[in-house]
């Protein structure tokens, strides 16, 4: 039986180019976007948009 991870546990992944001992959590489309098909995500005081499309695809947006 899959189990899905606890809340507070990400996994990680390698960054390319970067330092061998640098990892980037990974994030859950799904968690993140909590059900909504959009969400505001707020950085350095701009404004930017998160959609999830009807062709399964992910657009960012400012």
């Amino acid at each position: 039986m899959n189990e899905a991870p606890e809340p507070n546990q990400a996994d990680t992944v390698s960054v390319p180019n970067a330092s061998p001992d640098l990892a980037a959590p990974v994030l859950d489309s799904a968690r993140l976007l909590n059900g909504q098909r959009e969400v505001l995500i707020r950085h350095q005081g701009q404004l930017y948009r998160l959609q999830h499309t009807r062709n399964d695809r992910l657009i960012l947006t400012k």
